[in-house]
């Protein structure tokens, strides 16, 4: 495990990375929207092919680790699966809809009007019930969490979400119908898991078989995580820079937005992160357990929103916000989980 002194000056900058990449983000849309158009075109089923290339940076150095012959052993691990299902299908979606009500119907009343708050809440409801496919490699894998197991969590909570999304949402905003677009949940698991988890599994085992286990352990891996941060931070640069006009002109509304989410988001990880702690599950289980209910399935959320409200309504803005505050959050989520790691291990070794 690195300590504080251990990591690069690279490293332990990130944050000051993150905030300029934001800035800069936010600066090439409203200077150059015309960049941002063109990345838009370059998209299907409303899946961003500029940011999965990137996601696949990012998700490669986590299912390269991946050992197959461990896949099974962790789906027989009941407790933290049960964790993740309780807290992203029992709880999560409700919890968001309960404090978005709270912001947009009751504390900001005065400050957004009624019809664009409902569409607030709309979008709200469509980005808090889907949890993460993708980022969740990338949290799992800067928390040092079992390879083996986050893929078993995603795969499993992607099965239950293409059963349980629609009825949720259609309860929570009282509908009688709500289109999902499959066509963007299949493109997803193809491109965010399939894909990267052939390419790793067929990689890894050229790797080993020419420079050794030993090799790929200690020279190959260590070498990734500037990858996966790099990817990250321009990531960061290609999704602010879709919003920097909205961001510029609706500052008051993008805060209104983000607040309940950043709640959210801390309330839902501190629930899963306790939980595992009051389970006694391993770091390397309880971090990604927590980190996928905090994070969420934002390309579904945003097709859905622009399907059923269009592309300039409130319910597509508050479905994009959730996109730009979710990636700082979960970096800080990821600090936390990392500074608390060894309140986990010492609790292990007491059991």
């Amino acid at each position: 495990m690195k300590t504080t002194k251990d990591l690069s000056r690279f490293e332990r900058h990130l944050s000051v990375w993150v905030a300029l990449c934001i800035l800069a983000g936010i600066g090439i849309g409203w200077l150059a929207p015309g960049f941002a158009a063109v990345l838009d075109r370059a998209q299907v089923a409303h899946i961003s092919i500029p940011v999965a290339v990137l996601i696949w940076f990012m998700i490669y150095p986590m299912m390269v680790q991946i050992d197959f012959a461990r896949v099974l052993d962790a789906g027989r691990r009941a407790k933290p699966l049960l964790l993740t299902l309780t807290v992203n299908w029992a709880i999560e979606p409700f919890t968001m809809a309960g404090l978005c009500w709270f912001f947009f119907f009751v504390a900001f009343r005065t400050l957004i009007p009624s019809d664009l708050g409902r569409e607030y809440f709309a979008g709200a409801i469509l980005f808090g019930t889907g949890p993460c496919t993708a980022m969740v490699f990338v949290w799992s894998f800067l928390t040092h969490g079992d390879p083996a197991y986050t893929l078993v969590q995603v795969a499993v909570n992607d099965l239950v979400l293409v059963v349980l999304y629609a009825p949720i949402v259609m309860l929570l905003l009282r509908l009688s119908w709500i289109y999902v677009p499959y066509e963007t949940i299949i493109l997803s698991v193809g491109l965010y898991v399939v894909i990267p988890l052939v390419f790793g599994y067929v990689s890894r085992r050229w790797l080993i078989a020419r420079h050794g286990e030993k090799w790929f352990e200690q020279r190959f891996l260590p070498r990734l995580k500037p990858v996966t941060i790099a990817a990250l931070l321009l990531t960061l640069v290609i999704l602010f820079s879709y919003q920097g006009g909205e961001i510029i002109s609706k500052p008051l509304h993008i805060l209104y937005i983000a607040i309940p989410y950043t709640i959210q988001a801390f309330f839902i990880f501190s629930l899963g992160y306790s939980a595992a702690w009051v389970l006694r599950l391993p770091h390397r289980f309880a971090a990604p357990a927590a980190m996928i209910g905090a994070s969420n399935f934002f390309e579904l959320a945003v097709a859905a929103a622009i399907a059923l409200f269009g592309l300039g309504s409130g319910a597509a803005l508050a479905t994009v916000v959730g996109v730009l505050v979710e990636v700082p959050i979960m970096l800080t989520l990821v600090a936390i989980a990392n500074r608390t790691r060894e309140r986990f291990t010492k609790r292990a070794r007491e059991t």
